[in-house]
């Protein structure tokens, strides 16, 4: 099985002989970012994990703290479901999800896609962990992952990819979330996080079992 660094690697290969110059941009946006540290907010290992409670595609509200009450959780936050890159991510993480759940923990996804959005047809739609709405990204905020998408990406998805970000995210069309992964012990403390305001670039699912592996 590939790594998923190899395959979103290959989707970065990919995407600079289908377009070069707007991949350049994208080189040029994230080095930017990192030269101010976006992402360098979010919460720390040790803090104490914001609760929230969120809602499932069936619109029915689901808290961390009642999650914590099983075991530890994984909080994975992703831009959406039309997002190459996420979609490469979680059905790396629907393969190691019986992993997951072998060392007692809870996988939870979210984007700021509306609840009736957030799961549809495809591949998403069949996997077997929580996938929550984050619609105004407060949450993502409140975990220091919140970040205004520049206006050249902005532009590139509603004009290239004809993306209408404020229904998807119902109203949001402006705030997403750095891709970013939480583990979070059952005393409510971050044990793991991985952060990169680089889109393209994810936590390997080796990473996270392997840190829920010390947390037992």
């Amino acid at each position: 099985m590939k790594k998923l660094k190899e395959l979103t690697d290959a989707k970065i290969e990919s995407g600079r002989k289908a377009n070069p110059d707007f991949m350049n941009g994208v080189d040029a946006i994230i080095k930017q970012a990192k030269a101010f540290q976006e992402g360098n907010d979010a919460i720390k290992v040790g803090e104490k994990a914001p609760d929230f409670q969120l809602p499932n595609p069936e619109g029915k509200a689901v808290s961390l703290n009642t999650l914590l009450s099983t075991g530890p959780v994984v909080v994975t936050f992703y831009r959406g479901n039309w997002c190459p890159y996420c979609n490469l991510q979680l059905r790396a993480l629907q393969d190691r999800l019986d992993d997951i759940h072998t060392l007692g923990a809870t996988l939870v996804a979210i984007s700021p896609q509306v609840p009736d959005g957030s799961m549809t047809d495809d591949e998403i739609s069949k996997m077997d962990f929580i996938v929550l709405s984050d619609q105004d990204a407060k949450v993502a905020s409140q975990y220091g992952v919140a970040w205004k998408v520049p206006e050249f990406l902005a532009d590139h998805m509603r004009v290239d990819r004809n993306l209408d970000l404020e229904k998807i995210n119902n109203g949001n069309g402006s705030i997403l979330p750095i891709p970013a992964t939480f583990i979070i012990g059952n005393d409510g403390l971050i044990k793991w996080n991985y952060v990169n305001v680089d889109y393209r670039t994810r936590s390997e699912p080796d990473e996270i079992i392997d840190a829920l592996k010390s947390l037992s």
